[in-house]
């Protein structure tokens, strides 16, 4: 009787196997993370990238030492408009580390305007983006700001520091943010939709680290600008909790790094630096653009309409269309700060927009790119990483941003919108992309 059990549960699991399989169900444990993108012999973007290798220089050619990552997603919309998503990489590693540099501000920013929801202290409409703030000093280091002459009435507001952050990356932008929402529950909220794999843990560009990182700033929020007193103080924070764990390997790079102006032979150590792997990067953006389109843990739930208005504007916008804050179209032009099919500088094509996040840090340049173009009828996700450090010197200024990543990115983001041309072309489109 035995043997006939187990013969049968064998059986019994063997029929559920193919079941799930058929239904497209993922397995569990590590099949399942494995399933979420497709990486087998058809992998359209394999293929692509295969087909037209000359077109990539050396990266393509030594993929490892220029620790490339790319993450492809084609979106198919059904007879209703409702977008489809399926996924493909091209040796993505959540394990191996990059730097994300300003890629954080996006999550980071969603979290800041997901807290001002939350609070409203006084009334239903007396906390928005658009309320004057003060931000006081608590701690060594702190900076403590009255003003801010890129906004329309010089006063410091959430949603200035979340255009800056969009519009141009600014850093102290972000790091006001940052102190806004508080290391631990930031952290939190990352965890919460399920980012297990990211951590933002400091400041930028100001050389933030323990125990200054664990403390944030006091803020005061006024009525309106003639107001002395606030009427909602937020008191400065300190986050006691354990910092979330580094997922990741090969976080030491480079064989050596300059700190203090000295050399020094070794590798630069990166295990108490932020972390914000691709995969989770696209995750986001994702959540931001498409939020019914995701699993409800995904969405960003306290946000409303007009939040997500205002993230996706300031996601495409160029610099020199803002009013506030206000920037040089010559110094700023049309693809500042769009990595994908522009390189960074110039314009993309015309019809094209960008919904992007960029980062560019110790020889990393990464983009998290929504890229469509509504009249064409093309619409996909793409998202890349690669590191450029020949002499693999951390902190010498001497990387290969301008003869090798950038012109990677931007014929990466190229071949797969002329593919993405191609295919639009050839099917019948029952429904127009909605613009999100």
């Amino acid at each position: 009787m035995v043997f006939v059990f187990e013969l049968v549960m064998k059986r019994w699991s063997l029929f559920r196997l193919v079941f799930l399989l058929a239904l497209g169900g993922a397995l569990p444990g590590r099949a399942q993370s494995r399933a979420k993108h497709w990486d087998g012999p058809g992998n359209p973007l394999k293929r692509l990238l295969r087909t037209d290798s000359a077109r990539f220089g050396s990266v393509l050619r030594h993929p490892d030492a220029y620790r490339v990552q790319i993450l492809y997603t084609r979106i198919r919309r059904d007879a209703r408009g409702r977008p489809h998503f399926r996924r493909y990489g091209y040796r993505l590693r959540p394990r191996e580390y990059f730097y994300p540099a300003s890629t954080v501000k996006l999550p980071t920013a969603v979290v800041a305007l997901a807290k001002l929801r939350g609070l409203r202290p006084a009334g239903p409409d007396s906390l928005t983006r658009e309320t004057p703030l003060r931000i006081d000093s608590a701690f060594a280091g702190q900076t403590p700001v009255l003003v801010d002459r890129s906004a329309p009435l010089r006063q410091p507001t959430i949603g200035n520091y979340i255009r800056k952050v969009l519009l141009v990356s600014d850093n102290d932008a972000f790091n006001r943010l940052y102190e806004f929402v508080g290391q631990g529950p930031l952290n939190d909220q990352l965890r919460q939709h399920g980012l297990g794999r990211t951590r933002i843990i400091h400041r930028l560009a100001v050389g933030d680290a323990e125990p200054a990182s664990r403390h944030t700033n006091p803020f005061a929020f006024f009525a309106d600008t003639t107001a002395r007193e606030p009427f909602y103080h937020q008191p400065a924070a300190f986050n006691a909790g354990p910092l979330p764990r580094l997922r990741a390997t090969g976080y030491r790079l480079g064989r050596a790094h300059l700190a203090g102006g000295q050399r020094v032979a070794e590798p630069l150590d990166f295990s108490a630096k932020n972390a914000f792997p691709l995969s989770d990067q696209q995750r986001v953006l994702r959540a931001i653009l498409f939020p019914a389109a995701v699993p409800r843990r995904q969405r960003f739930g306290a946000l409303r309409p007009a939040d997500y208005a205002f993230l996706r504007q300031y996601l495409w916008l160029p610099p020199g269309q803002s009013n506030f804050p206000r920037y040089d179209p010559v110094a700023y032009p049309g693809a500042y700060a769009k990595f994908l099919l522009a390189g960074g500088a110039g314009q993309l094509p015309a019809g094209v927009r960008s919904y992007n996040k960029i980062g560019q840090a110790y020889g990393f340049l990464i983009d998290n790119a929504y890229l469509t173009n509504e009249a064409a009828g093309v619409e996909f996700l793409l998202s890349a990483v690669v590191y450029v450090n020949a002499n693999g010197v951390l902190n010498d200024d001497q990387y290969e941003y301008d003869t090798v990543g950038l012109p990677f990115l931007r014929e990466l983001g190229q071949a797969v919108y002329e593919q993405e041309l191609a295919r639009a072309s050839r099917r019948s489109r029952r429904a127009s992309p909605v613009r999100p």
